[in-house]
């Protein structure tokens, strides 16, 4: 076991792991660490922590030091200097006419390099650029291309739910999302309405699956035959996975059947492998967390 804390940096939700040398450090404090892009500039997010380090994909590298009055001043100077940069760089690709949209230039915080993030549709020739840059700057140049998800990440920006950008704000990756969420959660297919900034699905989408499928296990299925508790035999016509109830067609006697609703609680059915698998999962997960 071998103590770690955990250290975020700008524009990054993912948390990276760090050795504190000794160093007793609380949460939102400023460090200076040594990361495989150079010297960086971060803030804790998880005090000292005992923690076996095989654990992690690599061996974490260390903090160097606690920022001081100069280190902070630097990186106001580099924040600074990077919207110069942005300028300059658009200014070289317009003029070797490149099809590519510059996002965002960061430097690393010692100066030994200069990252510019950009999309483009296809891959770009940017030789030249890097040369026409690295004569302007005097320093290491690196360009990225990133996607459209990233790139609304790095910009950031409102959702439609009013609050900051998920991507922007606490994710630290992409989680895969497909047209299946939506459906699953009843959800206008229209793309307009659950597309985010990116154009792609929206995150939430991921987000809110698990909560939408374990609502379901606990429900019958359209179209299944269930028992309610008056002792009707009826046949579900749709579910409200939320308030937990179904709408079910039952006969009343007569000839005649009536639409009623009817609390999950309520219903007698038989539950499919599918949700019973999902059911299962849920009880160890809640069983992990009390063993935890």
């Amino acid at each position: 076991m071998s103590v770690i804390v955990g250290v975020t940096f700008r524009h990054q939700c993912k948390v990276y792991y760090f050795d504190p040398r000794g160093m007793v450090l609380t949460r939102g404090e400023r460090v200076i660490v040594d990361t495989a892009q150079g010297i960086e500039i971060g803030t804790v997010v998880m005090p000292n922590k005992e923690y076996d380090v095989s654990k992690l994909p690599s061996e974490p590298r260390q903090v160097v030091r606690r920022v001081t009055e100069d280190d902070l001043e630097q990186l106001e100077l580099n924040i600074k200097n990077e919207k110069e940069a942005i300028r300059i760089c658009k200014e070289k690709v317009a003029f070797r006419k490149l099809e590519m949209k510059i996002i965002r230039a960061e430097y690393v915080f010692d100066r030994t390099k200069l990252i510019f993030f950009f999309t483009a549709d296809g891959r770009v020739d940017f030789r030249e650029l890097v040369r026409d840059l690295a004569s302007v700057f005097r320093t290491r140049i690196e360009l990225r291309q990133v996607g459209v998800r990233d790139e609304t990440r790095l910009l950031g920006g409102l959702a439609s739910c009013g609050r900051e950008l998920c991507c922007a704000s606490w994710m630290s990756d992409f989680a895969p999302v497909s047209i299946r969420m939506a459906k699953e959660q009843n959800l206008s297919l229209n793309s307009s309405k659950i597309s985010g900034m990116c154009g792609r699905l929206m995150c939430c989408l991921k987000n809110e699956q698990e909560a939408y499928e374990y609502l379901s296990a606990r429900l019958p299925d359209v179209g299944q035959t269930v028992k309610t508790s008056d002792g009707l035999e009826g046949i579900v016509k749709s579910v409200n996975v939320l308030l937990q109830k179904a709408s079910v067609s039952v006969d009343t006697g007569k000839d005649e059947r009536e639409l009623r609703e009817y609390p999950a609680s309520d219903l007698t059915f038989t539950v499919s492998k599918k949700k019973e698998k999902r059911l299962s999962e849920e009880e160890e997960r809640e069983l992990k967390k009390l063993e935890g």
